[in-house]
């Protein structure tokens, strides 16, 4: 089949005779290739409907957010349950990457330090419960990180149990650790330790029950035990930094200062040094000589009763008595 002849393009000199100066060209006096690019009547009413759909496109998107309904703030509690769900999720990660190395690498290393950092909020968390202890609550979040280390040691992700569930108890326990083993000064048992903790909660709930603080009685009926184990327990609870005796007291009574009350002086205070000096000066007798010393001054027999219980005459008792005198005072550096 044979293409349609084509027309010869004029050549632009041809086409106006004021073509050729460029200031004198016009719309109406363009090339053929110009008059070919000239959009048709129709194109351009196209165009203009696009120009104006797009502007009121545009116009609509301007307006939309003012229509659309805003986004409800979130609450304390729920941006409080998202953290800790990305918590979670970031240390199940962490743990899957943490079993893939072997312990003590480079990257091991770096990959427990990211498991601590993330669950430092967990540690403080814990700490605030034990806000009420009158301790420095840096010293007690530091504590509780070292129970966070060991429960990450020890934590096996192929239990099934989630990671905060399984550190709680162990960053509980080193906390309440510390408390009984560095924060008291007075140490109690640890039998009576515990059951103060029994008494403290039965105290509080029959408070709650009556109204009014219970009696003694009453808690101890609550726990089965005797009245004289609540008193103990009682005062094993406040036992936790002991007075100083030379602490200034003000009293409302007027009464006398803790020293003033407790102190007194003992009348055997003098003699200590004295038996102490005589036990090491006693062994250095010979055995009979010691005896009769004892029976002497320790069970307050007479030089017959001692003579008859030895078998001796009563003159040989007096020479043995006078021998170990002089023995002891010259063995005694002291006097000398």
């Amino acid at each position: 089949m044979t293409p349609a002849a084509v027309p010869p393009a004029a050549s632009p000199a041809a086409a106006s005779p004021t073509a050729s100066s460029p200031t004198a060209a016009s719309p109406t006096a363009a090339s053929p290739s110009a008059a070919s690019a000239q959009p048709s009547p129709s194109t351009v009413a196209t165009s203009t409907a696009a120009t104006s759909t797009s502007a009121t496109s545009a116009a609509g998107s301007s307006e939309a957010p003012s229509d659309a309904p805003s986004e409800t703030p979130r609450t304390p509690a729920e941006a409080q349950r998202e953290r800790a769900a990305r918590t979670r999720a970031l240390t199940q990660s962490l743990f899957e990457q943490l079993s893939r190395h072997e312990s003590g690498t480079a990257e091991h290393e770096r990959i427990r330090a990211a498991l601590i950092e993330a669950n430092l909020p967990l540690v403080r968390y814990v700490a605030a419960r034990f806000r009420s202890r009158n301790e420095p609550m840096e010293d007690v979040v530091q504590v509780g990180t070292i129970g966070l280390i060991n429960a990450i040691d020890r934590f096996d992700a192929g239990r099934g149990v989630q990671f905060p569930t399984f550190a709680m108890p162990t960053i509980v326990g080193e906390i309440r650790r510390y408390f009984r083993d560095n924060v008291r000064t007075v140490h109690v048992p640890r039998r009576l330790h515990e059951m103060w903790v029994q008494v403290s909660g039965a105290t509080e709930d029959l408070t709650t029950l009556h109204g009014r603080s219970p009696t003694t009685a009453e808690i101890a009926e609550r726990l089965k035990i005797s009245e004289e184990e609540v008193l103990a327990c009682i005062e094993a609870g406040r036992a936790y930094r002991a007075t100083s005796l030379e602490a200034a007291q003000e009293r409302e009574d007027g009464m006398p200062g803790l020293l003033d009350r407790l102190g007194y002086e003992d009348p055997e205070l003098d003699g200590v040094e004295h038996r102490d000096l005589v036990r090491h000066l006693l062994v250095q007798l010979p055995e009979r000589e010691q005896r009769i010393l004892l029976l002497r001054y320790y069970r307050n027999l007479t030089q017959s009763q001692i003579s008859a219980e030895l078998g001796v005459s009563q003159m040989h008792v007096s020479r043995l008595l006078s021998r170990s005198f002089a023995r002891l005072r010259a063995a005694n550096r002291i006097d000398a």
